[in-house]
C-alpha cells in the first residue's frame, strides 16, 4: 500500500514538475516579447509594461476565484481549466497579429494568464501538500526550479528567434507561429492530464468544515511579500534592457542577457531545492558542487552565443562564466549560514538582494548590470519560500483560499513594473530600481518577523 502511495506521490510530483515548467515558460516569454512590442507600436516604456500589466492583473481578477473553483473541483480538473486557458490565449494571438490590434494582442495575453492563475492556484498548494510539511520548502524550491530552467530559456528563445533585426522587421507576425504551436502542445497536454489518474489531496465532495483564512496574519502578510517579491522580479527583469541600453548594446544582444538574471534564479532555486531538503550533507555538497559548475556554463554560455549577419555564431566569453560561478558560490555560502531554515534564508537572500539592487543604481552601466543581473541567484527561492512560510500550518480545507488570497497578490508583477517604467521615462532606469529596493525591504521584515505563527 505505501508502495503504491509513493508511486502515487511521485507521479503527481511529476506531472507538477512539467506544469511549473509551462507557466513558467509562458511567463518569461510573455515578458520577453515587451520590447517586441514596444519596437513594434513605438510605444513608451510605460505603454510598453501593459503587456507585463496585463498578465499579472489576471492574477489580482481571478486567483480568489480560481481557489473557491479549485475547492469545489478538485486539483486535477484546476489544471485541467487552465492549460485549456493558456491553450486559447496562444489562439487568440493569431488574429490579434494579423489584424494588427495593440487592444486585442492584450485581450489574448489577459486569457492566457488566466490560464496560467489557474495552474499556479493549484499547483503551489499541492506540492506542499505532497508529503512531509517539513520538506514542502525543498519541493517547492524544485519544482520552481525546473520553472527556472523555463524562464531562463524563454527569453533566449526570444533573443534567438524573435528579437533578430529580420524578425524585428516582421513586427508582431514573428510570433504567430510559436503562439499556435505552444497553444497546441499545452490542450494536448490538458487532455494528458485529464486522462491520468493523479492522487487528490482534496475533491469536491471532500470540502470538510469550512474555514476562514483571513484569521491568520502570517498567511495575510505573506500575500503581501509575494506582492512585493514578484513585482520586483518582474520589474527587474524589464529594466535589464533599458539598462543596456546606456552600453549602446543591441535589442536582441540584450534581450539574451535577461536570460543570464533569470539563469541565475534557475541554479539559485536547484542549490535551494538541494540545500533545504532531507538528504545528507554529503549528497548536498556534491550536488551543490554540480550546480555551481552549472552556473558557470549558463555565464558562458548564454552570452557567447550571438547572432551576426543573420547567421548563428559563437563566441567564447569564460569570463562571464567565472563571474557567474562566483555568485552561485556566494549564493551556496549564504544558504550554510542560514543553515535550511526557511526564514532565515529568506531574509538573508533579500537583504544581499537589495545589496545588489543599490549597487547597480550607483555603479557605472558596464560593472552595475553585473550585479542586476545576480539578483537573479537571490530571487531564487523567495516565492517558494514565502509561499511555504504563508500556508505554514495550515489544514488542507484551508490551502486552495489561502492560495487564492497569496497568488491575487502577484499582481505587484503589473503594478511594480508599471510604476518602473513611468520613472524610467521621466528620471531614467536607475532612479526606477529604487521601487524593487523597497520591496526587499519588505520581504526582510516578512523573513523575520511577519511569518510568525499567531
Amino acid at each position: 500500500m505505501k508502495q503504491q502511495t509513493d508511486s502515487n506521490l511521485r507521479l503527481g510530483m511529476t506531472m507538477m514538475l512539467m506544469i511549473f515548467f509551462i507557466f513558467g515558460f509562458m511567463t518569461n516569454f510573455n515578458i520577453a516579447l515587451k520590447d517586441q512590442v514596444q519596437a513594434t507600436f513605438q510605444l513608451s516604456n510605460f505603454m510598453a509594461n501593459l503587456v507585463n500589466g496585463v498578465f499579472f492583473f489576471a492574477y489580482f481578477v481571478f486567483s480568489f476565484i480560481c481557489g473557491s473553483i479549485i475547492k469545489k473541483t478538485g486539483y486535477k480538473m484546476g489544471l485541467v481549466i487552465g492549460c485549456l486557458a493558456i491553450g486559447l490565449g496562444c489562439f487568440l494571438f493569431y488574429p490579434a497579429v494579423a489584424i494588427p490590434s495593440y487592444a486585442l494582442f492584450l485581450c489574448a495575453v489577459f486569457v492566457m494568464a488566466t490560464g496560467v492563475v489557474f495552474l499556479q492556484t493549484a499547483a503551489n498548494p499541492y506540492v506542499a501538500a505532497l508529503g512531509n510539511e517539513e520538506t514542502a520548502s525543498a519541493r517547492l524550491n524544485l519544482t520552481q526550479a525546473l520553472n527556472g530552467v523555463a524562464t531562463t530559456i524563454a527569453p533566449f528563445v526570444v533573443g534567438i528567434f524573435v528579437l533578430t533585426p529580420a524578425k524585428l522587421l516582421m513586427g508582431p507576425k514573428a510570433v504567430q507561429g510559436p503562439f499556435l504551436f505552444i497553444g497546441t502542445l499545452i490542450v494536448i497536454i490538458a487532455v494528458a492530464i485529464y486522462l491520468m489518474k493523479l492522487p487528490e489531496i482534496i475533491t469536491g465532495e471532500d470540502l470538510g468544515e469550512r474555514k476562514s483564512v483571513w484569521k491568520h496574519p502570517h498567511v495575510l502578510l505573506g500575500a503581501l511579500a509575494i506582492f512585493f517579491y514578484v513585482g520586483a522580479e518582474v520589474g527587474i527583469s524589464t529594466a535589464v534592457v533599458p539598462y543596456l541600453k546606456n552600453t549602446n548594446m543591441a535589442l536582441g544582444e540584450a534581450a539574451k542577457m535577461a536570460a543570464m538574471y533569470w539563469g541565475g534564479a534557475m541554479v539559485g532555486r536547484f542549490l535551494g531545492s538541494i540545500n533545504l531538503s532531507s538528504m545528507d550533507a554529503q549528497k548536498k555538497y556534491m550536488y551543490s558542487g554540480l550546480m555551481i559548475i552549472i552556473a558557470f556554463f549558463v555565464g558562458w554560455l548564454v552570452t557567447s552565443s550571438q547572432i551576426q549577419n543573420g547567421e548563428f555564431v559563437f563566441i567564447s566569453q569564460p569570463v562571464n562564466g567565472l563571474i557567474f560561478l562566483g555568485i552561485a558560490c556566494l549564493n551556496f555560502l549564504a544558504m550554510q549560514i542560514a543553515k535550511g531554515k526557511t526564514n532565515i534564508v529568506l531574509g538573508l537572500f533579500a537583504i544581499i538582494a537589495a545589496a545588489l539592487v543599490f549597487s547597480s543604481t550607483v555603479l557605472g552601466y558596464e560593472v552595475g548590470i553585473w550585479a542586476l543581473l545576480s539578483i537573479g541567484f537571490f530571487n531564487s527561492i523567495m516565492f517558494p519560500n514565502i509561499f511555504a512560510l504563508g500556508v505554514k500550518d495550515l489544514d488542507k480545507y484551508e490551502m486552495p483560499m489561502a492560495s487564492g488570497i497569496i497568488n491575487t497578490l502577484i499582481v505587484g508583477g503589473s503594478v511594480i513594473p508599471l510604476v518602473m517604467g513611468w520613472f524610467t521615462d521621466n528620471m531614467g532606469v536607475k532612479a526606477a530600481l529604487l521601487v524593487p529596493l523597497v520591496s526587499y525591504l519588505y520581504i526582510t521584515f516578512y523573513a523575520f518577523k511577519g511569518s510568525k505563527i499567531r
